[in-house]
């Protein structure tokens, strides 16, 4: 079952003689379960269509579907409610606020949504990523390794249909970075959750089911890794 699907999405930044076209008639869908890599060098649109995916900004032609909703035909309101439940997001910066505790920001797509929150699933998300003695800890308390793992446990906390990573091992040493792939991957496989990674690091891509490989705004390949 196709939990994405991506039809002729371009957009394009400014007008006229300095118009930039980030991405150029995209398209691609991914099953649910699937680990997809997009790879490209700095400019090649990876970024742009990640942004768009995550419904932080609006394409200027095409569209996109998850779970069969058409996220661009929602209002500003109804879009921002669809991202909290539906897309778990995954930055090289964290995005953690500063001045809530661990476990706060955890928790906070259920908070801001008015749903409580499943102990168990929460308990059993935290001793997966370690984290069961730094709930009381702000983010300036933890390491970027320990922030990165934060920002996966509020990205997963509603089951999302899809979770996407945006350069999540960029700001992260080598052990740091493979403990963090490893653990995408555990809930990719372990819980069949939906991964998209936009990565520039080879050797993250090749642990990916399926590799699209974007360069001007267009994909230039697709192809899968390991079925």
């Amino acid at each position: 079952m196709d939990i994405l699907q991506v039809n002729h999405l371009s957009k394009v930044y400014g007008k006229g003689a300095t118009a930039v076209k980030a991405l150029d008639d995209v398209s691609f869908s991914v099953k649910k379960g699937e680990f997809v890599a997009i790879i490209g060098p700095s400019g090649s649109g990876k970024s742009t269509l990640l942004h768009l995916l995550g419904g932080v900004d609006r394409p200027t032609s095409g569209s996109i579907s998850i779970h069969n909703t058409p996220i661009y035909d929602l209002n500003e309101t109804q879009l921002a409610i669809f991202r909290r439940r539906q897309i778990g997001l995954i930055y090289q910066f964290y995005n953690l606020i500063p001045v809530l505790t661990v476990e706060e920001n955890m928790t906070l797509p259920l908070l801001l949504d008015g749903h409580p929150v499943d102990r168990k699933q929460f308990n059993d998300i935290v001793d997966i990523l370690g984290l069961k003695e730094r709930l009381n800890h702000l983010p300036n308390q933890l390491s970027g390794g320990q922030q990165q793992r934060v920002s996966i446990g509020r990205a997963l906390i509603s089951n999302p249909a899809l979770m996407l990573a945006d350069e999540p091992t960029g700001n992260l040493d080598s052990q740091n970075s493979s403990e963090i792939v490893d653990l995408l991957k555990l809930f990719n496989k372990t819980y069949d959750q939906t991964l998209i990674v936009i990565t520039h690091d080879e050797r993250i891509a090749l642990q990916a089911d399926r590799i699209i490989s974007i360069e001007d705004g267009r994909i230039a390949k697709d192809e899968v890794v390991r079925s």
